[in-house]
């Protein structure tokens, strides 16, 4: 399609009907869950450590290095916000369908149930499947505050979203200037120590802190760690990845849940938000999805690339990096590419050529609880029990995402001609509702575009 063409679509789109618009959150929720596989392999397959980060006893060049351009610059982090966005949209569907079919009473009845159930499969999740990765946990614990919320308008949804982005790049940048302290305070204690000056108590406990933040962040330091957690893993029975596992899930659902419980709760107002208004499902002008799509992808993916290019040139030290930034402002970007890309999906969706593409994504998310547990389980059994944990370079991981696309694709398509859900997704709805649910289709539908209108999932 020619440039003129696609601007003349775009102009001539219409807003997308009833049933286009449950078709376009599946597709847009079945993008995100395979989306968020890519960037969770890359902790699956290696050691987390160099999540974010090339890995210095690989290639650091060629594929390697494109593979890493590719998640940094446009997947981290926006296909884990679209899927909260959705999330959130997803909650208020749910709750204007049981409010207006059992009531208010019944309803929180429900919710409640749903939710708690929700925390249970994390639990599962991050214990039993070992993927410490895991966001039902956070989902479920954020989820718990949201249904008072549920009468708000979307102006003070909004106002709640910048709040929560106002306390988490507070809280970002109060780190990154903790970590600034510790280097300078500790080179200058370093300087007076080869001096041969007497340091006092306070001087000690400067240098202290500033020689175990060294040794856990300098290049050195992050192989050392990484070589630990590979030892740990590799080759080890399933009572020894459950204590390692447990260790480590446990320090996130405390601590980590504690220093970014806000980033979840912010894109899930978004998602209440951009439903209740119509933006999400193509309600407003042309031009508004245009320039969202524009300025969001445009302003993020530069300071993404900005951000690239500094740790390469710094060869991924944390020392250097922190040393050289400014501020802290990556859930500020964060926020405008995910938006950036939900507009950008949306202009897509309203030309038919193109929502015929994404409706391919449609079963995927219609069981995207269930692809997202298949994830970790799959990627368990690959990485821990056949042993491939950090035995694949960063390119070569992209091999098994590509597999579990494509098998995640055609067993979500053919699986919903048969059945009403997905496996988990039916087991989940059944603990909520205390009742077996039907599962299978009493006729196959010849079009995907009917299966909506029978299951909306959150």
């Amino acid at each position: 399609m020619s440039e003129l063409q696609t601007t003349d679509a775009l102009t001539a789109a219409s807003p997308l009907g009833k049933n286009d618009r449950i078709l376009f959150l599946d597709a847009v929720r079945g993008i995100a869950v395979l989306g968020i596989l890519l960037m969770n392999s890359m902790a699956m397959g290696q050691s987390h450590i160099f999540y974010a980060f090339l890995n210095p006893n690989q290639p650091m060049t060629g594929l390697n290095y494109y593979a890493w351009v590719l998640e940094m610059g446009f997947f981290e982090g926006t296909m884990r916000g679209l899927f909260s966005i959705l999330f959130g949209a997803g909650t208020v569907l749910l709750i204007n369908r049981l409010e207006k079919n059992r009531g208010n009473t019944d309803a929180a009845d429900i919710y409640y149930r749903r939710i708690l159930w929700l925390l249970v499969f994390g639990l599962i999740n991050a214990y039993i499947f070992f993927w410490p990765g895991d966001i039902l946990y956070s989902y479920a614990l954020c989820g718990l505050v949201l249904f008072p919320f549920r009468k708000l308008s979307p102006q003070i949804l909004w106002v709640g979203v910048f709040i929560l982005l106002v306390i988490g790049t507070y809280r970002e940048n109060s780190s990154l200037y903790n970590r600034k302290e510790i280097i300078v305070k500790g080179k200058q204690v370093e300087l007076l120590k080869k001096q041969n000056k007497k340091l006092t108590e306070t001087q000690q406990g400067d240098l202290e802190k500033w020689v175990k933040f060294r040794e856990k962040n300098d290049v050195n330091g992050m192989i050392k760690d990484a070589k630990e957690e590979d030892d740990k893993i590799q080759k080890s029975s399933y009572p020894k990845l459950f204590a390692f596992y447990r260790d480590v899930n446990m320090e996130l659902q405390s601590i980590g849940f504690y220093n970014g419980w806000w980033d979840i709760l912010m894109f899930f107002f978004a998602g209440m938000a951009l439903i209740k208004s119509g933006f999400i499902t193509g309600e407003k002008s042309n031009w508004i999805y245009i320039i969202g799509a524009v300025l969001g992808i445009g302003i993020s993916v530069a300071f993404n690339f900005m951000g690239i290019k500094e740790m390469y040139a710094a060869k991924f030290d944390v020392i250097k990096l922190t040393e050289s930034a400014p501020a802290e402002l990556y859930q500020i970007r964060r926020l405008l590419q995910t938006l950036g890309y939900l507009c950008l999906l949306i202009l897509l969706y309203k030309i038919i050529p193109f929502r015929k593409c994404l409706n391919i994504f449609v079963p995927v998310g219609q069981m995207a609880f269930s692809n997202y547990l298949m994830q970790s389980i799959i990627g368990g059994i690959f990485f821990l029990a056949f042993g491939w944990h950090g035995k694949l370079q960063r390119y070569e991981i992209y091999e098994f995402v590509l597999a579990i696309w494509l098998f995640q694709i055609t067993f979500s398509t053919i699986w919903l001609r048969y059945f009403l859900f997905g496996p988990f997704e039916w087991l989940w709805r059944s603990l909520t509702y205390l009742k077996s649910q039907p599962i299978k289709r009493q006729k196959v539908d010849d079009t995907i575009g009917v299966q909506p209108k029978i299951v909306v999932s959150t």
